[in-house]
């Protein structure tokens, strides 16, 4: 008798993975996820690309700025003539008064900014187009850093251009979020926790 009930015993622990070797908690901890392998890589590489596009155009105008800087008074002049702002006026002493001001310090001030924002976007880029984890989190939270300033500006004055850079920030940081979310694992902790809890079905032999 006592034979028996030890073997349909047997019997559920195997069939409804009851085996208390098998079932025991495992706490080791294991090693963060770097990669990225569930994200649609043709978003993240999008994303990636506009990034690039942004470091690889604040380098070609660190290089312009290099060339122009000794005559940038002299093409100031020659822009407001062909755009007919009269240098008199309050935007065109603005500007010149600007291109007065390059001096030798503020270009390697600004050449220095231009290479730092140039070097973590390009580096956000390469993350990004490899799906690393760390390049999403650091999208998300240069992005949602930007959003109040970008607000302000469209408060303050409000343009196409302006409100396009807001739009188009704005998704990335809510595309970001949603990874990041889902990669956490909420919403799976959501459904086992709604779905979870069941009983596992006992062998109606059991006992007898």
């Amino acid at each position: 008798m006592i034979g028996l009930e030890l073997y349909h015993l047997a019997n559920v622990w195997e069939h409804q993975g009851m085996n208390p070797l098998a079932s025991a908690p495992d706490h080791r901890h294991s090693a963060p996820v770097a990669l990225d392998e569930r994200t649609s890589a043709a978003g993240l590489r999008a994303i990636a690309t506009l990034e690039a596009l942004k470091g690889i155009a604040v380098v070609l105008l660190a290089i312009a700025l290099v060339f122009i800087h000794k005559r940038v008074e002299d093409y100031m002049e020659a822009l407001l003539f062909h755009l007919h702002i009269d240098a008199e006026r309050r935007i065109g002493h603005a500007l010149m008064n600007a291109a007065y001001k390059v001096s030798e310090a503020r270009l390697v001030t600004i050449l220095l900014a231009a290479a730092s924002y140039a070097t973590v976007r390009l580096i956000e880029a390469w993350g990004l187009w490899h799906r690393r984890v760390w390049a999403e989190w650091f999208a998300l939270l240069s992005g949602a850093l930007y959003l109040p300033w970008e607000i302000l500006g469209i408060i303050e004055r409000a343009t196409w251009e302006r409100i396009s850079v807001l739009v188009v920030n704005l998704v990335i940081v809510l595309y970001m979020l949603m990874i990041r979310v889902r990669e956490s694992g909420v919403f799976r902790k959501y459904g086992n926790g709604r779905h979870g809890g069941q009983r596992p079905a006992v062998d109606a032999n059991f006992g007898e």
